[in-house]
């Protein structure tokens, strides 16, 4: 049975035009990773120069055709970017860089004007209400900062994570978001930010004060994902230092892929993002809270969990970038094992596509989150079970492959439920 799977493997290769089945190899399941992670991260660059482009435009002319605009570019960027976080937990390259583009949840008060119901600074954090576009100049740390022209130099050194506070978030894409769409004021209700493009308008027409610096706060936002993004996708290049890494030593690269799936899958996903905000009935723990785009984050997450494991990739602009997969090496090992891997990841992506189609039909995820939403609950523990469930065969996995030192990330609220509400 096994030479049958194979060989019609290797059909269904040449009958859509890519490479017949691979062999188990860990140097080219490490390479194959690599030119995916490479790929993700020139699409993640792409869709944020293209995201460039609508804001500059926006801010050019302010308009509400241009305030969507800029808002759709942003969601296009989200689908490269958030298939490329598997490759964080495992990489240390990418985890030493991912809080300057993606660090969430954030205190938006930060950064611009916030409803009344807001609050201001707190114990936890005294810059939480600090509104840097108001303000060029303000007090940090004991000093005075020149905040009079906003550059992504600013941003980067002086606001992201001011006071070593995380939820100082300056920069990267829910910056941008929050930037595009206001804050969620609709609690669990249905409904999405709804900043009016009229807070990019000149002279007159400016409304809620200081247009031209919150429009320079975006664009340098912007410029800043652009540079980061550069950068990283330098890293996975032929040359660069996170493919190097990775090729440097078989067992710690596989060790890095298995790490990644199963800390994105288990603590990150099915833990942080999903379950803690369900226990909390909270929309604030919503990923993309500000654009109701939670449920594609999700979903998108879990692609990329399943396509490092069979080991291909769909760019944006439709090429299949695949070759040596994780799925080879299991399957020489355990066939059942590698049917069982691929059967889960099946699972998880049904379940989350689940999530998907309700919120674009109009159940948004911030409704699944509300207290006595059976259906909603139901629908987000699908895919937190899903998940669970893949984690537990990843776990296999590891076993099988002998791998040691793969350290997966948990979460209280699957670990220690009660731990949360103390």
């Amino acid at each position: 049975m096994k030479n049958l799977f194979l060989a019609g493997t290797a059909l269904a290769g040449l009958a859509f035009g890519t490479t017949a089945a691979f062999a188990a190899d860990k140097a080219a399941v490490l390479t194959n990773y690599a030119n995916i992670a490479e790929a993700k991260y020139q699409d993640s660059l792409i869709t944020a120069k293209a995201l460039k482009a609508a804001v500059d435009a926006l801010v050019a002319e302010p308009s509400a055709e241009n305030l969507q605009a800029a808002r759709a570019a942003w969601l296009a960027a989200r689908v490269p970017y958030q298939q490329s976080e598997v490759f964080r937990f495992g990489n240390a390259i990418v985890d030493d860089w991912e809080g300057k583009v993606n660090a969430w949840p954030l205190d938006e008060g930060l950064i611009d004007y916030v409803d009344a119901s807001y609050g201001g600074p707190t114990e936890e954090n005294t810059l939480a209400a600090l509104n840097v576009i108001a303000n060029p100049q303000f007090e940090l740390s004991g000093k005075t900062i020149d905040a009079t022209e906003i550059t992504p130099e600013l941003l980067e050194s002086a606001l992201h994570e001011a006071d070593g506070v995380e939820a100082n978030v300056a920069t990267g894409y829910h910056a941008i978001e929050f930037l595009l769409w206001g804050q969620d004021l609709n609690g669990t209700e249905h409904g999405a930010g709804d900043r009016p493009w009229t807070d990019y308008a000149d002279g007159d027409a400016c409304t809620n004060g200081n247009c031209d610096r919150r429009g320079d706060y975006l664009k340098a936002a912007t410029d800043l994902l652009v540079s980061d993004l550069e950068w990283m996708a330098q890293q996975w290049g032929s040359d660069g230092a996170a493919r190097t890494t990775l090729l440097a030593d078989e067992d710690a690269g596989i060790t890095a892929m298995l790490t990644g799936m199963g800390s994105l899958s288990y603590g990150e996903t099915a833990g942080e993002r999903m379950r803690l905000g369900l226990m909390l009935n909270d929309p604030e723990e919503e990923h993309d809270c500000f654009s109701d785009n939670t449920h594609n984050s999700h979903y998108y997450d879990g692609l990329g969990v399943q396509n490092v494991y069979l080991g291909e990739y769909v760019r944006v602009n439709g090429e299949l970038v695949s070759g040596a997969s994780l799925s080879d090496l299991v399957a020489a090992k355990d066939a059942d094992l590698d049917a069982e891997m691929r059967s889960k990841l099946a699972n998880t992506m049904q379940a989350l596509g689940r999530i998907k189609t309700a919120a674009e039909a109009g159940l948004s995820y911030d409704q699944m989150l509300a207290q006595g939403n059976a259906a909603g609950e139901a629908l987000v523990m699908g895919g937190v079970d899903g998940l669970i469930e893949q984690t537990r065969t990843i776990e296999r996995v590891v076993s099988a492959l002998e791998l040691e030192d793969v350290a997966i990330e948990g979460s209280d609220s699957l670990d220690n439920p009660t731990a949360v509400f103390n």
